[in-house]
């Protein structure tokens, strides 16, 4: 009887001891800022960024420009035109610095939207792939531990190897 009771015992720890062993979870962690940093498609996508923001930044010194030789012109003809004339120089001078304001703004709302339409696929593509990876390797989580993101490493598991890997990188 004093066996059975010992085999009962060491048969409930061992299930109990599979049981713990299986009920905790495989934590990885991954930079996944540094990982789309060195993605060839987030490269891609910040040169198109920055030929379009030297695109407008021309524009805009274009526009500046000219509004500051028509300022020049209209001050040195003021002498010889009316009140009512620099009047309306000055309030077109005015329009046109609103005018380029308003360029400015539409132009850095413009880019915001292109670096999100640009940057969402190349995000989607790492994001899906840390999760592949992470499926085959056994990890029920994946913790990001880009700075900043409140994530303290100790020690642990750095999925960005196996990511890298897989994108090709």
């Amino acid at each position: 009887m004093k066996q059975f009771k010992t085999l009962v015992l060491a048969l409930a720890l061992t299930f109990g001891a599979t049981a713990f062993t299986n009920a905790q979870s495989k934590v990885a962690h991954i930079a996944s800022q540094e990982l789309i940093e060195q993605m060839p498609e987030y490269t891609s996508a910040m040169n198109q960024l920055e030929k379009l923001q030297k695109t407008y930044d021309t524009e805009i010194k274009d526009m500046v420009s000219e509004a500051q030789n028509t300022m020049k012109r209209y001050e040195a003809e003021a002498q010889t035109k009316t009140d009512e004339e620099n009047s309306k120089r000055a309030n077109e001078l005015q329009q046109t610095q609103r005018t380029i304001g308003e360029y400015r703004q539409n132009a850095m709302q413009e880019l915001q939207n292109k670096e999100m339409e640009l940057l969402r696929p190349v995000m989607e593509k790492a994001r899906t792939t840390i999760q592949k990876v992470a499926r085959e390797k056994g990890y029920d989580y994946v913790l990001d531990s880009t700075t900043g993101t409140g994530l303290i490493m100790a020690d642990g598991y750095d999925l960005m190897p196996d990511v890298k890997k897989s994108l090709g990188i």
